[in-house]
Parts: structure tokens; C-alpha cells; sequence
């Protein structure tokens, strides 16, 4: 069994990716709901699942209070988190596959995407889950936006993986390099990329057909 190490701490930044406000892209909505609002409704659904819920692989956190399993659905990842104290969901990671990119780059690279509860946030359940994905050699792309906390938690991880920055369109990427202006990184078309376990630049360049 996987064992997640618990918490993650914080690392210095990416050289190049300076913290501003007009590079953050952000994709937060007013009065959208939140985590601990869209939680519950998934967690029914899991219990609803019955024997297949049980089945599901699970992950070791280190803490005998939550339970980490997951699951694979049409190529795309789900990791689900629950407070066995609580009996209560506190949050999921979904590494989705990416519409933008071609066939061939879609077998390898996934967007995770995640939602925490409040109180569970800033505990490195996020980025323990996206290690273990990296560490199976799944490579992640960021998406076209991100919160400040994915933004944060992208910076940390460069600083263990392999990273770079791409511009992607027309399901085309083209390598941008390890370090990128403000203006650059600013772009809806720029996305950050993290190059899992037994991967090297060349060869994800290759597979990915990045020009």
C-alpha cells in the first residue's frame, strides 16, 4: 500500500513564477457554492455505491482517522478522502482528462482538480494526493485557471518534480521552458506542467509531441 507522507511543507518558489495578482488567473465566483456545500451530496453518492465502494484500492495517509480510496472511470482518476471520526467526506481530487490536447498527449497527462473542505484545508491532503498521482508517472497540466491555493500548491510541488511551462492550442503544445514572464504566464493558453516519477523532459517532449 501507497503511504502518503503527511503534512507537506512549505518549499521557496519556482524561479520565474513571481506571486501577483493579474498571474493568478483566478476562477472564483461570487457566491458560488463552496466545498463544505457540494461535499455531502457526493459523499450520498458514495455510499450509494454499495459493494463497489468497498472494493475501491485505498491509500495510506498516516492517520488512522481518515480513510483515502480510489477509483479509475474512463481514463480520469478519482480520489476521495473521508473523516472516519466525523463520518464525513472532507475532500476529492479528480485527475481529469484534457478535451485540449491530442490523442496521443491525452495518454499521459492529466488536470487534477480538487475540492477540500474548509476545515481540512492547508493540511497537505491536496498535495499528498498529487504526489502519490506523480509518483505512479502520471504527468499533470494545469488548467486554463487556478485559485490561489492550487497556484500555491503547483509552486510547491515544482520544487520536487520535474516542471516546465507549455502554450497550448489547437490541441498543440509548445515548450515555453522552466521560467516564463508574467506576461506569459498571464496568457489563457500558458499551462504549467509537472513530469511524473520515471519521466524525464525529452521524453515527455516526445510522447506529448511538444514542439
Amino acid at each position: 500500500m501507497t503511504m502518503l507522507a503527511l503534512p507537506f511543507p512549505f518549499l521557496t518558489l519556482l524561479p520565474g513564477w513571481r506571486l501577483r495578482r493579474a498571474e493568478l488567473r483566478i476562477d472564483v465566483a461570487p457566491g458560488k457554492p463552496g466545498p463544505a456545500d457540494t461535499l455531502a451530496p457526493v459523499h450520498e453518492r458514495m455510499r450509494a455505491m454499495h459493494d463497489r465502494l468497498r472494493e475501491m484500492p485505498g491509500l495510506a495517509l498516516g492517520d488512522p482517522g481518515l480513510r483515502a480510496r480510489f477509483r479509475e472511470a474512463d481514463g480520469e482518476l478519482y480520489v476521495y478522502i473521508e473523516d472516519l471520526r466525523r463520518d464525513m467526506l472532507v475532500g476529492y481530487t479528480v485527475f481529469n482528462r484534457l478535451i485540449e490536447l491530442s490523442r496521443r498527449a491525452d495518454r499521459h497527462v492529466r488536470a487534477p482538480h480538487s475540492q477540500y473542505h474548509p476545515a481540512w484545508q492547508r493540511r497537505g491532503l491536496a498535495s499528498a494526493v498529487y504526489r502519490w498521482a506523480l509518483d505512479r508517472g502520471i504527468c499533470l497540466m494545469s488548467g486554463a485557471r487556478q485559485s490561489p491555493g492550487a497556484h500555491a500548491l503547483w509552486q510547491r510541488l515544482a520544487c520536487r518534480y520535474e516542471a516546465g511551462f507549455a502554450d497550448l492550442r489547437c490541441k498543440q503544445l509548445n515548450y515555453l521552458g522552466r521560467e516564463i514572464d508574467g506576461a506569459t504566464l498571464d496568457a489563457l493558453h500558458t499551462r504549467m506542467f509537472l513530469i511524473g516519477e520515471g519521466w524525464t523532459l525529452e521524453r515527455f517532449r516526445f510522447e506529448t509531441q511538444m514542439g
